[in-house]
């Protein structure tokens, strides 16, 4: 069979690059808030509550079924329609958000609310969208090779957005919000540049994969019975559940973890300017730099070894990598050591956990499998962050936490995502995706709004002398509401594993043959 572009290694990352820049950019602006939850209280008056019903206005559109659509809209019209048509979706919104916080329909504080939420309903309607069509593709790209490893990166570009959008966006804003949320928007619309010109590649390879559109000309069109045979799937079911409360757990979590450091464990709130990274006389650039280095590491400690032949070249390879890690952490020790006392840079461990391991995980599901297993140590993991973070008091322990709770969220997407494939049919696996994503954002709409509601009325006796200064939120029972759901997570994924015995999925096998 002639070779095409799909086959060539370096080809493959290139592209695989080239869309991970709408990843990276849907989660900066998806997480971006968090790292500004004070300066917008500051600057419009915003409580808890109204924070979160901003932040939760992402979900709104994708709850009544837009990302089911565009699941259908991709299997029908194909991956190039359906990113145009939701990348561009979300980049009007992230632009809709910037142009009410800059006044463009008016000061009023609560006319700005409902703005900047339609236009993260309009981000958000895009988002999970274009995120299926970046899974989808990189399957189109990787199957049959480094799978859940391309699958990772790729989480791992959104990881690092998330990461950067929360730690770097307080050092973009300089005291005005606007000028991090234009920063933001800027980011989508250079990702959906990116995604273009990936096209003309993509284009190439279905032009030289002559098998490939004869298939694809076979295929049947989209009918509801394939939704329905998705839902009457329990192997599916399980696998749809557990997206939902393990992610419920985790993104909105993300959100107000800022101010759990700050109210609970007296984290600062604002960072000296003794502890940024400078690089070209910007704070910004450097801080990001930072994280950046942190994420190369990652992917060279995942990437690099496998290549080399000998088992010893392997080893040397790696140990090579950790002692220029371990030197890279030793040069900014002194930054690091302010960043964890500040509660944005702190929070940006969570994704930052997510940035070292993930790659690493998705090379040990494509190599040893045992993907099922993986999602339960995963859930128990994110127990302990929850039950660390609201139950104790100890720093320390919060910091243990935070740390589990980000390898947590490297492991469980490291495992689940690539698994879906095994489970769906390939020609259904947009709708299969982003019926998945419709399910978790139903999750997300209630614990984005749900948490800022519950730390309202949990301390509602002390709202006025918060607002004064003179009192702090009890994160106490909304975190601790966390676990229940990673309780159920171990309950679904222990149910998914028994399906796999059961149907032989082979999701404890490994990807590559």
């Amino acid at each position: 069979m002639e070779k095409t572009l799909r086959d060539s290694v370096l080809m493959r990352w290139i592209m695989l690059v080239l869309l991970s820049g709408l990843t990276f950019a849907t989660y900066w602006f998806q997480d971006f808030m968090g790292g500004l939850q004070d300066l917008l209280s500051t600057e419009y008056g915003y409580t808890s509550e109204q924070f979160g019903r901003i932040i939760s206005m992402t979900t709104i559109a994708n709850v009544f079924g837009m990302i089911i659509v565009g699941g259908i809209v991709l299997d029908k019209w194909g991956i190039r329609r359906a990113g145009l048509i939701f990348g561009s979706l979300a980049t009007l919104g992230g632009l809709m958000v910037y142009l009410a916080s800059v006044n463009t329909f008016g000061s009023d504080p609560n006319t700005k609310i409902w703005l900047m939420g339609i236009g993260r309903m309009m981000f958000g309607s895009g988002l999970e969208v274009v995120c299926v069509v970046a899974t989808r593709t990189i399957v189109k790209w990787y199957k049959g090779y480094e799978l859940a490893l391309a699958m990772a990166i790729n989480m791992g570009f959104g990881r690092l957005g998330s990461a950067m959008g929360i730690a770097v966006s307080p050092d973009i804003a300089a005291g005005s919000s606007s000028t991090a949320i234009g920063f933001a928007a800027s980011l989508l619309g250079l990702a959906l540049i990116m995604f273009v010109i990936y096209l003309f590649f993509d284009v190439k390879l279905d032009k030289q994969n002559a098998a490939g559109a004869a298939n694809k000309a076979e295929e049947e069109e989209f009918k509801i019975s394939d939704l329905l045979k998705l839902v009457k799937n329990s192997t599916f079911i399980y696998i749809s559940l557990l997206c939902v409360t393990f992610y419920a757990a985790v993104f909105p979590f993300i959100q107000y973890a800022t101010g759990l450091l700050v109210n609970k464990f007296g984290f600062t709130s604002e960072l000296p300017e003794s502890a940024a990274v400078v690089v070209g006389g910007s704070a910004a650039l450097g801080n990001s730099l930072v994280f950046v280095g942190l994420f190369l590491f990652a992917i060279c400690f995942s990437t690099v070894p496998p290549i080399l032949k000998s088992k010893n070249a392997r080893l040397c390879g790696r140990v090579l990598i950790l002692l220029l890690f371990s030197g890279y952490i030793y040069l900014l020790k002194d930054v690091f050591e302010v960043w964890l006392q500040n509660g944005q840079k702190t929070t940006s461990l969570i994704p930052l956990g997510t940035i070292i391991f993930t790659p690493i995980f998705g090379s040990i599901v494509d190599k040893k499998g045992k993907a099922a297993s993986l999602m339960i140590l995963g859930s128990f993991l994110l127990i302990f962050a929850h039950l660390s973070l609201s139950v104790f008091n100890s720093v320390v322990l919060g910091y243990i936490g935070l740390l589990s709770l980000g390898v947590a969220f490297s492991l469980v997407p490291a495992a689940m995502w690539p698994s879906v494939a095994k489970i769906v049919p390939e020609n259904r696996l947009g709708t299969a995706y982003s019926t998945m994503f419709t399910v978790q954002n139903w999750g997300l709409l209630v614990f984005f709004w749900g948490i800022g509601a519950l730390l309202d009325f949990v301390n509602h006796d002390k709202l006025q002398a918060i607002k004064d200064g003179t009192a702090v939120y009890d994160y106490t029972i909304p975190i601790l509401l966390l676990v229940a759901c990673g309780i159920i997570s171990i309950f679904l994924a222990y149910k998914l594993k028994k399906a796999d015995k059961k149907y032989g999925y082979g999701l404890e096998e490994p990807n590559m043959k």
